[in-house]
């Protein structure tokens, strides 16, 4: 079993309103990688702007990086 594990998931916030619009990617990659018998250790997040399209919406990249139980 490898030390860290280290995944990068993109979220599409929603154009109107506030809340991400898909964290439910967020909170399946997190849960996938503890049954796999890692914890989140870190996650950092960066956001670029919206690319001025209708329904675009801002884009935030999330860095999380696992480490193994074991």
């Amino acid at each position: 079993m490898q030390q860290y594990v280290v995944l990068q998931v993109i979220l599409k916030e929603k154009l109107w309103g506030t809340g991400s619009g898909n964290l439910t990617s967020l909170e399946k990659a997190i849960n996938d990688q503890a049954a796999k018998g890692y914890r989140l250790h870190t996650i950092t997040t960066a956001s670029s702007g919206s690319k001025g399209m209708i329904g675009g919406g801002d884009r935030i990249q999330a860095t999380l990086v696992f480490e193994s139980l074991g």
